[in-house]
């Protein structure tokens, strides 16, 4: 399951994501926003990263205007590592090399094409589970 969330700068991206998800069979969970109506970034980022973090979804997607906001305010809990991904390298490198939880972007700075390629990349890369990775990932945590 994957949960999503957004403020009212993502939400258009959002929506687009919801579609290519069903279109796929991939379950979700939305956490809002449900409007264009200018609202608060960091609480869709913390339930998303709750929705994470008790594993009752398996990663998250959160947007908001540029991805940054949203991502800071998610990587305040311990146990999140929150990407923000512009394009399909950064995504896939963060999956690989930081076994990251959560994919952020900007729905401001990206158009919906290529932004579902990057949720492609995001979900299908495993984390490779080198022992360098595990190390500095450990670093991070502790």
């Amino acid at each position: 399951m994957i949960a999503l969330g957004c403020d009212h700068g993502g939400f258009e991206l959002k929506q687009e994501i919801i579609k290519h998800l069903k279109d796929k069979g991939v379950p979700y969970k939305d956490y809002g926003t449900y409007t264009e109506d200018s609202c608060d970034y960091p609480v869709y980022a913390k339930k998303v990263a709750e929705a994470v973090l008790s594993k009752e979804c398996e990663f998250g997607i959160l947007i908001c205007g540029t991805g940054i906001g949203i991502s800071i305010a998610a990587n305040r809990m311990k146990g999140i590592r929150a990407a923000l991904c512009h394009d399909c390298f950064s995504a896939e490198a963060t999956r690989l090399h930081n076994d990251a939880n959560i994919l952020a972007m900007g729905g401001r700075v990206i158009g919906p094409g290529h932004a579902l390629k990057i949720v492609d990349t995001f979900l299908n890369t495993p984390f490779s589970k080198d022992e360098r990775h595990v190390r500095r990932i450990n670093l991070i945590e502790d």
